[in-house]
């Protein structure tokens, strides 16, 4: 039995998941490879619809992951200890939600067994992102949207 039959995202705490349950968490919406923006007065992060240059915008999953640090510093290592004080994950990000002991949404593909239900659901970068390589400065890139 798979891990994805036994429903671990529902079961375990982030805490004691094994590396390829941890993984399998990821929705492949790819906002978490936004860039976003700090408003200087309010400390608000303002989103943008520019994409780091390794997510593949289609697919919503970094094309480069095993070595994405390499190319991109910045790039967080996401784990246990971290996740919560992250304030830039997306508001459906699987980590963030399973932190705070909440459920993944329905269009999750741990949930539905459709990785393109977060597309579906216009929960993801496809259709609506550029590449920060063909783009120049951020704040001509603000989106209106809740990431």
């Amino acid at each position: 039995m798979g891990p994805v039959s036994e429903r671990f995202w529902e079961t375990k705490p982030l805490s004691k998941l094994d590396r390829a349950q941890w993984e399998a968490l990821c929705d492949g919406c790819g906002k978490c490879c936004l860039h976003k923006l700090e408003d200087d007065e309010t400390g608000e992060l303002l989103p943008t619809n520019v994409a780091c240059r390794l997510l593949d915008r289609r697919m919503g999953m970094c094309s480069d992951y095993k070595h994405r640090h390499a190319y991109v510093s910045e790039c967080v290592r996401l784990n246990n200890n971290n996740v919560s004080g992250i304030e830039w994950l997306p508001s459906t990000c699987a980590y963030r939600l399973r932190a705070a002991g909440e459920a993944l949404p329905e269009w999750h593909y741990l949930v539905c067994g459709d990785r393109e239900a977060v597309h579906r659901a216009g929960e993801s970068t496809r259709g609506w992102t550029v590449s920060e390589d063909d783009v120049g400065d951020l704040e001509h890139h603000l989106v209106d949207r809740i990431l």
